[in-house]
């Protein structure tokens, strides 16, 4: 929230230091643009009323082909089939209340991180113009789909846009996340083991999908079982309405991943990456397929895309910005991406210079493949623990939470891929603690589409965590809880016990944000010497990027000329 603050007073500072005339004209550009924004809602005639649901209950519901299930475990669990409108509408008839839910949740944050109403307004102006084009770049297909869903979403949000334009925007919440906040929502880490580095030889993938808009928004989980018209049948992970690919897996054995990367800041969009992952997750066989697919559509942000091969037997990663694109394939049986490139082609790419420098990228590359190397040959189980694992290199306590970490407690889903048996296993709640449960693609879509019960093959579940269940998750969810206190404290001026500061020491020891925000607090009421303590007792411990590290040099310095 202070983050958002600081932004907020930056733009405001650009706003009112404009001259009356120009802001003049910028407002009736802005007032153009927002007016004239087309998403290309497609001309087609959907009557719902005949999408009808043949059974309707709170944990199973069957609409014509389609079905939804809401399995033991937790996680829901769709069957669509069919053309575009079929599926869309079916789709949204079977989990209209959770399409409502998974968007109050979303808009909910949204004022968390932007208390001012006038600013989420000018947030979702500015998203409504800087997506004004977006829908070219989208396949029809892809828009027909989105369209029919959205008739069975809320008017309430209707202030913010029709349900269409909302539902495809939300289709670029990852692209926005990270190019305004330098993805700060996303940082995501994915793995991949084959041949003799795998404990089968066959491909095994592992991948923590780190998107956060707090975790009420990853409570329905939703799996996807896709077979449609055209194309091939495909599996993903998302959450109820996101059509676009995070993390799936198709019949082929070709799976694909999402991981943010750092580029120019986006003027405009173009193709959500969320999309261009299904599209490549829906009609390629392999990795030649799928980087000529990532060559055809134009993106605008950064991003690397992990594709794993059944029929290629090994998986590599599709480098790609507006303008440039690479294929950066592995020397050795293993294939590591977290946030940065690297292929030559982006060697001397500023933007990835600085993203190394700058971030906490290039040491979870280094986390992942020093665990690799304590672990190979590479099983599912043990790939799940490479992704439960929450300390720095050398096995160090870097804290609970921190950007370092491979597990931060933020992810949305966990996910294991192993390709060549169809296989995959998804994380349930809290984050990557509970069980993983199995999902056997050869049954699912040799069963007939029609076909109601869950997809799960249970009998290949992996356990929960249960140690960190009883300890970690305990102390996490504190010390979030306490940290937002601390932060109210600061805002209004309110007092902290000692008792209170030492249990929030207590719960995350070895954290560096536990000392910055007790060094901010005691700086609040006015402890400038206690403050600089604390701030430099951050400073000894892991921080994840430079410029949080300089942010905190440049506070202890501030009381040291003094």
């Amino acid at each position: 929230m202070h983050k958002v603050k600081k932004i907020i007073i930056a733009v405001s500072s650009v706003i009112f230091g404009i001259p009356l005339a120009l802001t003049v004209v910028l407002f009736a550009i802005g007032t153009y643009l927002l007016l004239t924004a087309d998403f290309l809602q497609p001309d087609v005639k959907v009557d719902l009323d005949k999408y009808e649901l043949s059974i309707n209950s709170d944990s199973l519901r069957v609409c014509d082909n389609s079905s939804l299930l809401l399995n033991k475990y937790g996680l829901w669990e769709a069957r669509i089939s069919g053309n575009s409108i079929d599926r869309g509408a079916e789709y949204g008839v079977l989990c209209d209340d959770l399409l409502k839910t998974q968007e109050d949740v979303f808009v909910n944050q949204i004022h968390v991180m932007i208390p001012s109403d006038l600013w989420v307004d000018f947030l979702h102006k500015f998203i409504i113009i800087f997506n004004r084009n977006m829908a070219r770049y989208i396949p029809e297909e892809y828009r027909e789909e989105i369209y029919a869903i959205s008739l069975s979403c809320t008017n309430e949000y209707n202030s913010y846009g029709p349900p269409y334009a909302r539902q495809l925007n939300y289709h670029a919440a990852h692209d926005i996340g990270h190019a305004m906040q330098e993805y700060m929502l996303v940082g995501c880490s994915s793995f991949a083991c084959w041949a003799n580095q795998s404990e089968s030889n066959n491909l095994i993938i592992g991948r923590n999908f780190d998107f956060y808009v707090g975790d009420d928004f990853a409570k329905n989980k939703m799996l996807l079982f896709v077979e449609p018209e055209n194309g091939y049948k495909f599996a993903s992970i998302s959450w109820p309405g996101m059509m676009g690919v995070l993390s799936g897996m198709n019949e082929k054995g070709l799976t694909v991943t999402i991981n943010a990367a750092k580029g120019k800041i986006p003027t405009s969009s173009a193709m959500p990456i969320s999309l261009l992952a299904r599209h490549i997750l829906q009609y390629a066989s392999n990795i030649e397929e799928a980087y000529a697919i990532a060559q055809e559509f134009e993106t605008f942000v950064s991003e690397s895309l992990l594709i794993g091969s059944a029929n290629d037997g090994y998986a590599a990663i599709i480098e790609k910005t507006p303008a440039k694109i690479a294929l950066y394939k592995s020397d050795d049986s293993r294939i590591v991406c977290t946030n940065h490139y690297q292929s030559p082609l982006f060697a001397n790419d500023e933007y990835n210079v600085e993203n190394i420098s700058t971030t906490d990228s290039p040491y979870r590359h280094r986390r992942i493949n020093e665990l690799l190397d304590e672990t190979v040959p590479l099983s599912a189980d043990e790939a799940v623990g490479i992704l439960r694992n929450r300390h720095g290199l050398g096995n160090a306590d870097i804290g609970l939470s921190n950007e370092k970490s491979i597990n931060q407690f933020i992810a949305h889903h966990s996910v294991v891929f192993e390709p060549s048996e169809l296989r995959f296993w998804v994380s349930t709640a809290p984050w990557q603690l509970g069980e993983y449960v199995c999902y056997d693609l050869n049954d699912i879509f040799d069963a007939p589409a029609t076909k109601v019960g869950s997809c799960a093959s249970s009998e290949y579940n992996i356990p929960a965590d249960t140690l960190a269940l009883n300890d970690e998750y305990i102390r996490v969810c504190r010390y979030r809880e306490q940290y937002k206190t601390i932060m109210s404290a600061i805002d209004n001026g309110q007092g902290i016990s000692s008792e209170y500061k030492n249990e929030f020491i207590a719960n995350n020891p070895h954290y560096f944000q536990v000392y910055n925000a007790l060094g901010d607090y005691e700086e609040s009421v006015g402890n400038y010497e206690q403050a600089v303590s604390y701030w430099q007792k951050a400073l000894s411990l892991e921080i994840p990027r430079v410029a949080e590290k300089e942010e905190i040099i440049s506070k202890i310095k501030q009381y040291d000329k003094k």
